[in-house]
């Protein structure tokens, strides 16, 4: 009897010595971050404010998947940018800090970072090549034709300034002494750049004049540090051109590509003094920086019209840690569904993140790619099945947020 009183003794000191231990190893901080196209954008400058000012079902049910997500830094794309902020404090006033139908509780963003992009806003240049200079201004009797070819001419196509904007929401603090832009980068600038040419007679579609001074991204480019607990994280942000919408010089097909190889010129190694941003600062992100890419980059691995080869690269990058493609019950629905009528895609049906109609079906455009040196915790698409209760409130966009969890 003694004996096992003391064998129980024993044990019991172990298993207080083991939960103390166990105790004293403090929980692995996550860090859920995520992109969402919105098409939070107006065809006519302020045209958001006054959506938003109001009451927009559509704003409604992007706040609400905010609010069932709850990401700690979310990137939006499509959000119009005006200089004064405006829409911005109305989207996180009435919108994100109000309990949605479908949503969550209420959700506050202390912090945040939106700039100047280079859509519609005006070049002075003929940068679409059709003979006219479109004029910075429109005239009192412009029709749609001439709005868009004054969007042709914009640095980014876009039919007034700020259109298509980026709009970055986060819970910890923006080192914003810190951030660089590359929204004026000349695409000249890049080494081997994929300038676009007449493939009727093979020379440049823009003469030298024009291609010299022509911008590399057609939003912007955003490196932005957020200090977060488990230290400071890049969230290298931008929404590159559609690789449509061109003729047969494919010059938007070129601008995607670069746009993304960006991306991977900023991650390698070596000087760079050709890559300066609008600060006048020159060089590539640290080799021992943490970063993720957010945004929808315009371009699928398999599937779509863009140089698959651009976003396969970023995705196969060293410094971009290796992880689970998110999926989601909708994408695989869909893309089932368009498989019916003949729209088969080569990559994962369930790797979509979103869904652009009869001609393209669904594509996966929308990425949240972190460094090495985080943990992958899980991630996924807010894409629903149709019969889930959820699918009322995913609708907002042709695109879904796409978050990743990552451990420090």
């Amino acid at each position: 009897m003694i004996r096992l009183i003391v064998l129980a003794a024993l044990l019991l000191a172990m298993a207080c010595t083991l939960a103390a231990a166990h105790a004293a190893v403090p929980a692995v901080a996550t860090l859920r971050i995520a992109t969402y196209n919105t098409s939070l954008y107006s065809q006519h400058d302020g045209g958001l404010i006054r959506e938003l000012q109001g009451d927009s079902a559509h704003a409604r049910k992007i706040a609400a998947v905010l609010q069932r997500v709850r990401p700690d830094v979310v990137l939006l794309n499509e959000f119009d940018y005006d200089p004064a902020h405006l829409a911005a404090d109305l989207f996180q006033r009435r919108y994100l800090e109000t309990a949605q139908p479908g949503g969550g509780e209420p959700l506050h963003y202390p912090y945040r970072y939106l700039a100047p992009v280079n859509t519609g806003v005006p070049s002075g240049l003929d940068l679409d090549n059709d003979g006219e200079v479109s004029p910075p201004s429109p005239a009192a009797d412009e029709d749609e034709a001439a709005r868009r070819r004054r969007g042709g001419d914009a640095w980014g196509y876009g039919l007034h300034p700020g259109q298509y904007g980026m709009l970055v929401l986060s819970r910890h603090p923006i080192d914003s002494a810190a951030v660089r832009t590359f929204q004026l980068l000349k695409w000249s600038a890049m080494p081997g750049a994929l300038r676009p040419l007449d493939p009727a007679s093979g020379q440049p579609f823009h003469p030298d004049p024009v291609w010299r001074q022509l911008r590399l991204s057609s939003k912007s480019h955003w490196d932005v540090p957020v200090r977060t607990p488990g230290g400071t994280v890049h969230v290298l942000a931008s929404h590159p051109t559609p690789p449509v919408f061109d003729g047969p010089e494919r010059r938007n097909l070129a601008r995607n590509h670069d746009e993304i190889r960006l991306w991977r010129e900023y991650l390698g190694a070596g000087d760079k003094p050709w890559l300066c941003d609008d600060q006048g600062r020159c060089g590539g992100l640290a080799g021992d920086a943490r970063f993720v890419i957010l945004g929808d980059l315009n371009n699928d691995p398999a599937d779509g019209d863009g140089r698959h080869e651009a976003i396969v690269e970023l995705l196969e990058h060293p410094r971009v840690l290796r992880h689970p493609t998110p999926r989601s019950d909708g994408a695989e629905q869909a893309g089932l569904a368009y498989a019916e009528r003949g729209i088969v895609r080569r990559g994962a049906a369930a790797q979509a993140t979103g869904d652009f109609g009869p001609r393209s079906g669904t594509l996966r455009l929308d990425y949240v790619l972190p460094s090495v040196g985080f943990g992958y915790a899980g991630g996924g698409v807010f894409w629903p099945a149709a019969a889930q209760p959820e699918a009322a409130i995913a609708d907002g966009s042709d695109h879904h947020l796409v978050w990743a969890d990552l451990r420090w």
